[in-house]
């Protein structure tokens, strides 16, 4: 791969994943000061993410595996994007808000796979090429909360009530429709699917890795996943109105941590992985969950604010160690026919069901425990995920039969 496709797959990634942290963390906060979102309604929001998630591989596989380039259905759908991004700035309700973000959210996670689909292909070698790509992605996330806090400081209490964390679908509006022009000079990705080749739905949705569940501990691995994704949900619709209500200066910045600390524990996973084995670092993962949401609930923006930055900093244990592990976990179990059907399976039942079920329930928990004026007693709200994190692990631990698994670099 020449330095000229190195630079717009690695451009590319970053405006991908700037896009997404630079108003996806902050939403939360955004629909309780700015549209007087209930918790409910928040998880409505969020929920979009799920949806967009479930309708995703009809996309992909009726569409960019069939029909059209895969960057110029990028170009497209992140251009319909910005349209969204800006009508969802001038939302005065949520019942306005809701239909925009529902169409970007159908709209923007197909485009996860996309840019996969656009760097693969210009590869030779993925396994060594790939990381040093997305890691740019991840970068964009962290520049993008970094200059909300920091550079616009629209997340201050005085910015905030003042409105002006609408400027941050602005801002998103202006970086999707540039990378929605810049998709247009990406490198050709054609269809992958050959003349007269059918694809069936049983193809998108990757039903042929249903067969997976017959083995005692990829079923158990399954349930778990979607299981653990209750109280992921929480993290992703709480932790910056969480932040933000109880003084914490710069929240969106200092999430920027979490990013940080993925970067770091990504390096780490091959050493962990095969020192401990898949079971325990999985159950590490489960753990720093449980760990994750206590130090939330007993920690506070004064002298115990370095509580709530360990809990943040845990990010890269609980993603990468759970997440990332199943996937190289996923690969191991699965043929060489059904690899991506089981990739693709696991995705849908974890940012699908697993992530929708898991927002419902933190809206209606966040409902639950709000105290006065719009504020919450968040260490009631914290214990629950905490909790549950914790039955999701024994759960593992108990039904789980260690097997060793090799990690593929």
């Amino acid at each position: 791969m020449n330095n000229s496709s190195k630079f717009q797959l690695s451009l590319m990634m970053f405006l991908e994943f700037f896009i997404w942290g630079g108003w996806f963390v902050t939403l939360g906060t955004f629909l309780g000061n700015n549209l007087s979102a209930s918790g409910s309604e928040t998880a409505m929001a969020y929920s979009t993410q799920s949806w967009g998630a479930i309708i995703a591989p009809f996309i992909i596989g009726l569409i960019a595996d069939r029909f059209f380039n895969a960057e110029k259905i990028l170009g497209v759908l992140h251009i319909i994007g910005a349209v969204l991004m800006y009508k969802m700035s001038l939302a005065t309700d949520f019942n306005a808000f809701y239909p925009y973000v529902l169409g970007y959210m159908i709209a923007y996670m197909p485009t996860l796979a996309l840019v996969n689909s656009v760097a693969f292909n210009q590869m030779k070698d993925p396994a060594k090429e790939f990381s040093f790509i997305r890691v740019w992605g991840t970068i964009g996330w962290i520049v993008a909360g970094l200059a909300i806090s920091y550079l616009f400081h629209w997340d201050s209490a005085e910015a905030i009530s003042g409105g002006m964390l609408k400027n941050t679908f602005l801002m998103v509006a202006i970086a999707s429709g540039i990378l929605g022009l810049f998709s247009f000079f990406l490198p050709k990705t054609p269809p992958r699917a050959k003349d007269g080749e059918k694809i069936t739905i049983s193809d998108i949705l990757g039903l042929d890795a249903l067969n997976l569940l017959k083995d005692r501990n990829f079923l158990i691995f399954f349930i778990s996943s979607i299981l653990i994704c209750i109280p992921l949900a929480f993290y992703y619709q709480n932790a910056n109105p969480f932040l933000s209500e109880i003084g914490m200066e710069n929240p969106t910045g200092k999430m920027t941590i979490g990013q940080m600390s993925e970067v770091l524990f990504m390096l780490l996973l091959p050493y962990f992985f095969k020192k401990f084995g898949f079971k325990k670092t999985i159950l590490v993962g489960m753990l720093a969950w449980t760990v994750r949401y206590l130090l939330f609930a007993y920690g506070n923006s004064g002298e115990l604010a370095f509580m709530l930055i360990t809990g943040i900093a845990l990010h890269g244990i609980c993603y990468d160690f759970f997440f990332v592990s199943g996937q190289i976990y996923t690969d191991s179990k699965a043929g060489d026919n059904i690899k991506s059907a089981a990739q693709g399976l696991i995705t849908l039942a974890t940012y699908g069901l697993g992530m929708l079920v898991g927002f419902w329930v933190a809206g209606k928990i966040t409902d639950k425990y709000v105290v006065s004026d719009g504020l919450h007693s968040w260490a009631d709200i914290w214990l629950f995920p905490a909790i549950f994190a914790a039955v999701v692990l024994v759960i593992f631990l108990v039904f789980f039969k260690n097997e060793k698994i090799a990690y593929k670099e």
